[in-house]
């Protein structure tokens, strides 16, 4: 029978190793799995790679993680905002490397890693610093920088509702990353305000399959989710 419930945070991301990509979901505080990143820093793991669209906000979530320096690199597209100043302070002192890559292009490179590509072409960031070293090619008279794919050893992701099959939905705007992250990562770990039954589940209104996730746990009080 297959069940992906899991019965605690500590559970799910025991395995989550030293030097680890980590894709972690979230568009500010909106869908960030708050409760499965403050459990990876009492479960210790460091030397990570994290990809996210922000660089953390306040002192929680993300920012919590970076700021106990447990995270070696971030990839993402907007490092900088008025309440990063965690990151802000540690990319300062030269205790983080930042990989900036443009939103739509962060997004693209997750969906390439999770549906197998070698990459694309694209003509964000053309003739631009963000374009150094990569290849470039004109086609049809346009030009464009090739990307290469995002994937990720395991995936932190927030949804609202999954059956023990591991099917999800989510709320709105909290779905933004969460779905190309499921598909990119090796090992998918969600948190969700709800378990519902096998059936449940409208079909219809299934974002993410899954076969995209390996396990879930219930958070029916999250921290931060809006």
């Amino acid at each position: 029978m297959i069940n992906k419930f899991i019965d605690s945070l500590e559970e799910a991301v025991a395995d989550i190793h030293d030097g680890a990509t980590v894709l972690v979901g979230g568009f500010g505080g909106a869908g960030m799995p708050t409760e499965l990143i403050h459990t990876l820093i009492d479960q210790g793991a460091r030397d990570l790679t994290v990809v996210n669209n922000n660089a953390g906000n306040h002192e929680n979530g993300l920012a919590a993680l970076i700021k106990a320096g447990r995270v070696r690199k971030i990839i993402c597209s907007f490092p900088k905002a008025s309440h990063s100043w965690v990151f802000n302070e540690m990319y300062k002192e030269g205790k983080i490397e930042l990989e900036t890559v443009p939103q739509g292009t962060i997004a693209e490179r997750l969906h390439a890693g999770g549906a197998g590509l070698g990459g694309f072409f694209t003509p964000t960031a053309y003739g631009t610093d963000l374009a150094a070293g990569k290849e470039t090619r004109e086609i049809d008279g346009k030009h464009y920088v090739f990307e290469k794919p995002i994937r990720g050893d395991f995936a932190l992701v927030m949804a609202e509702r999954a059956d023990r099959w591991g099917n999800l939905v989510y709320n709105k705007a909290q779905r933004n990353f969460g779905p190309v992250m499921c598909m990119a990562a090796r090992k998918t770990i969600v948190q969700v305000k709800h378990f519902v039954e096998l059936g449940d589940l409208d079909p219809e209104c299934i974002v993410t399959p899954g076969i995209f996730v390996n396990r879930i746990v219930r958070v029916s009080h999250p921290e931060l989710s809006s």
